[in-house]
C-alpha cells in the first residue's frame, strides 16, 4: 500500500510538472499578443485546466493511457520508473525551454518500464507486442505528426475565414462548419454509446475468451474441456450478443429518452437480466479481496495458483446471486451459499452485504451511458461559433468598423479561444495521469477496471494540472509565443481556436495527443497564411527532433531507472 501511495504521490507531482511545463501551451499567444498579463493569463488558463473536470464525462484518453502495457506486465515498481522517467524529462526539456510533449514522456516511460520487466522475466527473446499495446503506440507515434498538422490545417482555414471583407459569406462558412462539426461529434457520442454497451454486456471479454480458446483447441483438437471451454465461450458471446441487439435501437434515441429511460426500457426487455448476476458476482468477489490475490499472482507459483483456485470457485458465485437478483432467496440465504462456494474473509461481509443489497442494474448502467454524453462539448462549440458571429456583426455592421474597434475585438474573442485551448488541456493532459493512477490502482488490486476509478482521482488530477499551470513556464512561452512566428491577436484567436478544436476531436477518440505538438502546428499554420518564410522552420525542425525522440529517450530512461529500483 506504501508504494500505491508513492505512486499517487509522483503521478501528481507529475501532473503538476505537466500543468506548468505545458502552461505556455496555453497562454503563449495570449501573453505574446499583450491581451494579458502573465500573472492574468496563467490564473485564466489554470481556472478552465480546472473546469475541464465538469465538461469532459468520458474518460476515453485516461483509459487509453490505462491499456498501454499488456495486465501481465502492469506492476507497481513498472509504473513507479515510468514515473520517475517521465517527470526528470519534463523537468529537463523544460529547463532548457524545449517544448516537448509530457504526454509521449509517459508513455515512453510506462513503455520502457514494462519491457525492461518483460525481460527481467522472460528474457531477452521476448516479444514486445505481448508486452505493449501495439494499437495504442502507433496511433499514438502516429499523431505525434498527425496532431500538429491537424492543428496547421484549422487553423489556416480559419485565418482564412476570419479576413474575408465579406461578412456575411464568413459568417455562412462559419454556420456550415459548426454544423458538420455537431454532427460529428453527435457521431462520437453516439459510437461511444454504442461501443459502451458493448463493454457493459461484456461482449468484448467474450469475444477474447473465444479467441483463446480457438487458440487452445488448435494445439489440442482432442482435448474435451477445451471443446467444452469453446462452446460455452461461443454460447456467451451469442446471449451478449442478442441481448445487444435488443438495445441498440433504444440508443440511436439518447438524445430524447435519456439514459434512464433506455437502462429501464432494456431491464423491462429481458436485455440486461443475462448480465445482472455476472456484474454483481464480480463487485461481491472484488469485495472479497479477489484483486488483492490477482496483483500478487505474479509474484510467486504459489500466489498464481490461489489467484487460479479462486477465479475457478468464485465464477459459481453467479448461481446464487443469480437466485438473490430473481428474489428467489433472501440475503441472508445468499451470503451462506457465497461462503460455502468460497469462504468470505469476516472483515468483508458487512461490506459484501451492501454490495448485494445496493446493487441495481439499471442505475449501473445508466451511469455507464452517460459517460460518453458529449453534449456539453458540442453545444459549447455552437455556442462559440454564434458569440463569434454576433461579434462580428456588432463590430463590423451595427458599429463602424475601424482598425481600432476590429483589433479589440481580437483581443477579446482572444479570452475565448485561449479559455477553449485551456479546456481541452486540462480535459486531455490531466486524463493522461488519471490513466497512471488508475493502472496503479488495477495493479495493486484497489479496483477492478477503470470505469470503478474513485471520484477523487478526477478531482486530484484536475486540480494538479491547474495549480501547475499557475506555476507558468516562461522559458518555453517565450519559444511559442515569439521564436516560432510573429502573432498577432487575430492570429492568435486562429492558433488557439485549431488547437482546441483538435484537442477535442482527439479527445473524443481517446488518442493522447501533445497539448505541444498541437499548438505549435496550429501557430505554424497562422504563420504560413502571411508567408511561408514567417515561420522559423529552423526552430520547427529542432522542436521535432525533440517531439521523435521524447519516447524513445523517455523508455530507455525508464528501463535504467527499473533496473535500480529492481535492486531495491
Amino acid at each position: 500500500m506504501t508504494l500505491v501511495v508513492i505512486i499517487i504521490a509522483l503521478a501528481l507531482i507529475f501532473d503538476y510538472i505537466n500543468g506548468f511545463h505545458d502552461a505556455a501551451n496555453s497562454i503563449a499567444t495570449v501573453v505574446s499578443t499583450k491581451v494579458l498579463t502573465p500573472f492574468q493569463a496563467v490564473l485564466w488558463a489554470a481556472l478552465f485546466n480546472c473546469a475541464a473536470y465538469f465538461i469532459f464525462q468520458d474518460h476515453a484518453v485516461a483509459n487509453t493511457i490505462s491499456k498501454t502495457i499488456h495486465k501481465e506486465f502492469i506492476t507497481l515498481p513498472v509504473i513507479l520508473s515510468g514515473l520517475i522517467a517521465a517527470i526528470f524529462w519534463n523537468l529537463l526539456t523544460w529547463w532548457y525551454g524545449i517544448p516537448s510533449s509530457s504526454s509521449h514522456t509517459l508513455i515512453g516511460g510506462l513503455a520502457g518500464a514494462a519491457i525492461a520487466h518483460a525481460i527481467s522475466m522472460k528474457g531477452i527473446g521476448v516479444s514486445w507486442a505481448s508486452i505493449i499495446e501495439a494499437d495504442t503506440i502507433i496511433k499514438t507515434v502516429l499523431f505525434i505528426f498527425l496532431a500538429p498538422l491537424i492543428g496547421m490545417a484549422i487553423s489556416i482555414f480559419i485565418t482564412i475565414v476570419t479576413i474575408m471583407r465579406n461578412v456575411w459569406l464568413r459568417i455562412g462558412i462559419i454556420a456550415i462548419a459548426t454544423f458538420f462539426t455537431f454532427i460529428l461529434f453527435d457521431q462520437f457520442e453516439s459510437s461511444k454509446i454504442e461501443e459502451g454497451t458493448q463493454k457493459f454486456l461484456k461482449i468484448d471479454k467474450y469475444k477474447a475468451d473465444v479467441k483463446a480458446a480457438e487458440a487452445k483447441l488448435t494445439l489440442s483438437p482432442a482435448d474435451s474441456s477445451n471443446i467444452k471451454t469453446l462452446a460455452e465461450a461461443k454460447d456467451k458471446l451469442t446471449k451478449a450478443t442478442a441481448n445487444y441487439e435488443k438495445i441498440k435501437p433504444l440508443l440511436g434515441d439518447y438524445d430524447n429518452t435519456g439514459a434512464a429511460f433506455i437502462a429501464k426500457k432494456a431491464n423491462e426487455e429481458g436485455a440486461l437480466k443475462e448480465i445482472e448476476a455476472s456484474k454483481l458476482k464480480d463487485e461481491v468477489r472484488n469485495a472479497n479481496g479477489f484483486l488483492i490475490l490477482e496483483a500478487k499472482a505474479v509474484e510467486s507459483k504459489a500466489d498464481n495458483e490461489a489467484y487460479k483456485k479462486a477465479k475457478e470457485l468464485t465464477e459459481k458465485y453467479k448461481e446464487p446471486l443469480k437466485l438473490y437478483c430473481n428474489k428467489t432467496i433472501s440475503l441472508d440465504s445468499t451470503m451462506i451459499l457465497l461462503n460455502t462456494i468460497y469462504s468470505i474473509a469476516d472483515p468483508n461481509k458487512s461490506k459484501i452485504e451492501t454490495k448485494i443489497s445496493s446493487f441495481n442494474i439499471e442505475k449501473s448502467f445508466t451511469k455507464d451511458i452517460e459517460k460518453s454524453d458529449n453534449r456539453v462539448i458540442a453545444w459549447g462549440i455552437v455556442f462559440t461559433s454564434l458569440l463569434f458571429c454576433l461579434i462580428y456583426i456588432y463590430v463590423e455592421k451595427i458599429r463602424t468598423p475601424t482598425a481600432f474597434r476590429v483589433a479589440n475585438m481580437f483581443k477579446k474573442l482572444q479570452l475565448f479561444s485561449s479559455a477553449a485551448f485551456s479546456i481541452g488541456h486540462g480535459g486531455n493532459d490531466a486524463q493522461k495521469v488519471m490513466g497512471v493512477i488508475g493502472v496503479a490502482l488495477i495493479s495493486s488490486g484497489q479496483i477492478q477496471n477503470f470505469s470503478d476509478l474513485p471520484n477523487w482521482v478526477p478531482i486530484s488530477c484536475y486540480l494538479a494540472i491547474g495549480l501547475g499551470t499557475m506555476s507558468g513556464g516562461w522559458k518555453i512561452v517565450k519559444t511559442m509565443g515569439t521564436k516560432i512566428t510573429k502573432v498577432t491577436p487575430l492570429e492568435g484567436v486562429a492558433a488557439e481556436t485549431a488547437g482546441a478544436f483538435t484537442l477535442f476531436f482527439t479527445g473524443q477518440m481517446g488518442i493522447p495527443v501533445s497539448t505541444t505538438h498541437t499548438i505549435t502546428g496550429s501557430i505554424m499554420g497562422v504563420g504560413a497564411t502571411k508567408r511561408l518564410s514567417a515561420v522559423r522552420w529552423g526552430v520547427t525542425i529542432n522542436l521535432l527532433w525533440a517531439w521523435v525522440l521524447t519516447i524513445p529517450v523517455s523508455a530507455i530512461l525508464a528501463a535504467i531507472v527499473y533496473w535500480i529500483v529492481s535492486l531495491f
